[in-house]
């Protein structure tokens, strides 16, 4: 039996500009079941990210309710991580520093057991070497590890993540979605994954949220029948790609 993580109801939301106001998401609905990792997929502008940040909290929809396992999202919570595009990495903090900086905070464990977890994270993604570096001397890439080891270290059962790695080159891209895949495993994480890569979407995601543009509505949900792990070049991957690229409006048939 499969408890409801994430229970989108009904949510609309408008932006007043300068110029005019504008509807960025209409009536939408949408059940995330506990530990499942959902990509939404879909061109700029159709109100991803302002639905990722409506249920962190950051914003509120005008109409409608989103709730976190049973409780009303009225702002942040400590339960729902955020990962951004950006890496929000504190500057004058080295890496070691930067990954545990959250679990020292909490106060849940001592200082020795927290180091302890933060090395063992560090040496699993390849980071063990870099870990009394600071933010500026590391890659982009490496950056992004940094940042997700943080969040996932805190055992958020909700993980956000907004195109997290649209700004890395693509064999790191594929490195940070197999770790991805292997630590959300372990935790059994509930995952919104923002993205505008039906690769990416293809490759990570339980189902596909495909959404149409502004306002943005949920199109179509599409359960993805790949087994992990997910071969990109064999012909089942690149088929199923083909069909949501149709649904997305990529190409036509």
């Amino acid at each position: 039996m499969f408890i409801l993580a994430i229970d989108i109801k009904n949510v609309s939301k408008s932006f007043i500009t300068k110029d005019k106001d504008f509807m960025a998401l209409k009536d939408v609905n949408l059940h995330v079941d506990d530990g499942e990792l959902i990509c939404l997929l879909g061109p700029s502008g159709c109100g991803k990210t302002t639905l990722l940040r409506m249920v962190a909290g950051l914003e509120k929809p005008d109409e409608g309710e989103i709730y976190d396992r049973g409780e009303l999202v009225e702002g942040p919570s400590k339960e729902r991580g955020f990962i951004f595009q950006q890496y929000s990495l504190f500057p004058w903090l080295n890496v070691l520093d930067n990954v545990m900086f959250g679990l020292n905070l909490s106060g849940e464990h001592s200082k020795e057991e927290n180091l302890a977890a933060a090395e063992r994270y560090l040496e699993r993604v390849g980071l063990a070497d870099f870990k009394y570096s600071y933010p500026h001397e590391l890659s982009g890439g490496m950056k992004q590890r940094v940042a997700i080891i943080r969040s996932l270290l805190n055992h958020t059962p909700v993980l956000l993540m907004d195109e997290p790695f649209s700004a890395v080159d693509m064999l790191n891209r594929h490195t940070l979605q197999e770790q991805l895949i292997g630590v959300w495993k372990r935790f059994e994480t509930t995952i919104l994954f923002v993205t505008h890569d039906v690769d990416e979407a293809v490759y990570l995601a339980d189902k596909i949220v495909i959404m149409d543009k502004r306002p943005g509505r949920i199109k179509d949900v599409v359960e993805v029948p790949l087994e992990r792990p997910r071969q990109r070049e064999s012909r089942e991957f690149l088929d199923f790609q083909d069909e949501v690229e149709k649904l997305l409006g990529v190409w036509e048939p």
